[in-house]
């Protein structure tokens, strides 16, 4: 069989060589000019933003918050101090499983069922590419656990900070307030950008009311970050600013002094300097350590101290309003005096009841026998009712109303704390506009003598009595002194604010309410002269017992048959010495009952320890 021989036809396949090469190196210059193109456009065309996503990817912006200023006493002794804490952090947009990862670390950290819901919270309102907060004050302990295991959580980290503390726990708490993790409320009320950083704003008292001085100006920091997100290095670095120092004119030993003094019973005490408004000792009772609020109190705990009967988160020094009962009387006195429709030496008969012309009701002395025919001096002295019911009617609830508006009832006193309530000076105006409803003598009355619609708070009552003491100079009570810079020794001076004087001209008649306010606590029959015993100084007082509840005609006040909460209020007012005052007070007790047995004693230790104590 012949073998068949194939000629290679070269000339084709050159051809065919020549159009696939052709082809090739068109599709490869096309390649090569989109290439190019890309190129262009990555490096030209697009090169700022490629270069500002690179530098997003690359660099970061972390602000710096400042450190908080710190609170001090009138002594230099530190109410309100910063500590170092750490906290654990996580950046939401480095984590690919938040649920896995905090069962991760809850194994190497503490984190508790409230951590959990706070975090849950503040990630839903903070960018994924902010940290948030997990836990604060995380123990040495468990810093070092997690540092051994950092390389297992990419975007979690522990910071260093400071952490509010106060040394002395619950001491002057109503005052001071503190500091708690800044919330949805709070967001509303502050700009965001100043708070970068940030996690804590001040709630309550003194660290709400001066949160703009103490807070500070936050900082920032421009860091250079791996694909991981590690810092690699700082690139710029703005220092924040650190808040300001405060400098109150609370006396601290003064205020653990008065504290203790109330051996467990619920009400407040003020302590104020007459002479400029300085407030020297701000208790309300019970109280509570704000270093629980700090870094977040547990629901259990919160709730306890929510619901306590004693109410102690409740500022009674601010907050409370009280019938101030007796203790209102020499204001009542001096509207009488200077309107002149009583004198010093008026006699009025007191047979332990008080008629209305032409009625038949009696309103009762608290005396039953009655304290027969007595002036100024003994009505004040011996607190007669009678005497100032007929005084009250006298001068009518017009001109009631003004005489003691004088002296600051029914208003709030401007003092540097938010949250005080006014009081209430009761009229006619008041009256129909609330109740709807005519003024009827018999409330003149018992406004006379404190009661009825009155009510005052115990830091309003405290001003009134400095006014008192200063023959009409008035203040506007204050409980900051004074700021310091962070980098500067010096203080500033919070200027003292002198308020409208009360328009009463005739010295002798401030002299005869003094003297009589003398004789309650040095007289004889004084109702508060137990307390005068001994003392190495002369002090003017009145003693007060309010109602709580109405009596029936011919119904007696027994206080061992009633419920605690029915008991009268105890109150004392006071100021020392008599011929320069430095002190002025007001101490309100809670169905404490009688003002004399009661608040007058505490009055008469918060005295004894500013002016004796202090001199020794």
């Amino acid at each position: 069989m012949p073998v068949r021989v194939t000629i290679k036809d070269y000339l084709f396949e050159s051809h065919l060589f020549m159009q696939r090469s052709v082809q090739a190196l068109i599709f490869a210059a096309v390649l090569i000019a989109a290439l190019i193109g890309r190129l262009v456009y990555l490096q030209v065309l697009a090169h700022e933003h490629y270069i500002t996503l690179s530098d997003d990817n690359r660099i970061k912006i972390l602000p710096l918050p400042p450190n908080r200023g710190l609170i001090f006493d009138r002594n230099g002794l530190i109410l309100a101090d910063n500590l170092p804490s750490y906290r654990l952090e996580l950046t939401l947009e480095q984590i690919h499983d938040i649920d896995a990862t905090l069962d991760a670390l809850s194994r190497l950290v503490n984190i508790r069922d409230v951590d959990r819901k706070r975090f849950k919270k503040l990630r839903q309102r903070t960018p994924v590419f902010k940290p948030v907060a997990l836990r604060f004050h995380l123990s040495d302990d468990e810093v070092a656990r997690f540092a051994i295991n950092r390389h297992r959580f990419p975007g979690v980290d522990i910071v260093a900070g400071l952490s509010r503390h106060y040394p002395h726990g619950p001491l002057a708490v109503h005052a001071l307030g503190y500091v708690g993790r800044i919330d949805e409320r709070d967001l509303q009320r502050i700009d965001a950008s100043d708070y970068s950083g940030t996690t804590h704003i001040g709630k309550v008292g003194i660290e709400r009311t001066y949160e703009d001085v103490l807070h500070g100006t936050v900082g920032y920091r421009q860091v250079e970050t791996n694909a991981e997100g590690r810092i690699l290095r700082t690139l710029v670095r703005t220092p924040p600013v650190p808040g300001e120092n405060l400098y109150l004119t609370l006396d601290a030993e003064l205020q653990s002094v008065a504290e203790q003094a109330f051996e467990g019973k619920a009400g407040a005490a003020i302590a104020i300097d007459p002479s400029n408004g300085d407030i020297l000792a701000f208790v309300s009772q019970p109280t509570y350590d704000p270093n629980l609020f700090v870094n977040g109190i547990d629901t259990e705990t919160y709730q306890a101290l929510r619901d306590d009967d004693e109410q102690p988160l409740f500022n009674r020094a601010l907050r409370g309003q009280y019938p101030p009962g007796s203790t209102l009387k020499p204001f009542v006195a001096l509207g009488g005096l200077e309107r002149g429709i009583i004198n010093e030496h008026a006699h009025t008969y007191c047979p332990g009841f008080y008629r209305l012309p032409g009625k038949a009701r009696k309103y009762r002395d608290w005396k039953r026998s009655g304290h027969g025919t007595v002036e100024l001096n003994t009505a004040i002295a011996q607190s007669c009712d009678v005497y100032f019911y007929d005084l009250a009617l006298s001068m009518g609830i017009d001109r009631l109303h003004s005489a003691l508006s004088l002296f600051g009832f029914g208003e709030r006193t401007g003092i540097d704390i938010i949250g005080e309530l006014p009081g209430l000076l009761p009229s006619r105006q008041w009256k129909r506009a609330a109740r709807n409803l005519p003024w009827f003598p018999g409330e003149t009355l018992i406004t006379g003598i404190g009661q009825g619609f009155m009510l005052t708070t115990p830091v309003q009552l405290a001003s009134a009595t400095a006014t008192l003491s200063e023959y009409g100079r008035r203040f506007k009570p204050h409980i900051v002194a004074s700021t310091q810079q962070y980098d500067d020794i010096e203080l500033t001076p919070v200027p003292v604010e002198p308020l409208v004087d009360t328009p009463i001209e005739d010295l002798h008649h401030w002299t005869s309410v003094i003297t009589a306010m003398r004789e309650v606590v040095h007289g004889k029959r004084g109702t508060a002269r137990k307390i005068g015993k001994d003392s190495e100084f002369e002090f003017a007082g009145k003693t007060g017992t309010a109602q709580v509840f109405g009596l029936k005609q011919e119904e007696k006040y027994e206080a061992d048959k009633l419920a605690k909460e029915l008991h009268d209020h105890s109150l004392f007012i006071a100021f020392a010495p008599i011929d320069k005052p430095r002190i002025a007070v007001a101490v309100v007790i809670e169905h404490g009952g009688s003002g004399s047995a009661v608040a007058a004693p505490i009055a008469r230790i918060i005295l004894d320890q500013y002016l004796v104590e202090k001199r020794s």
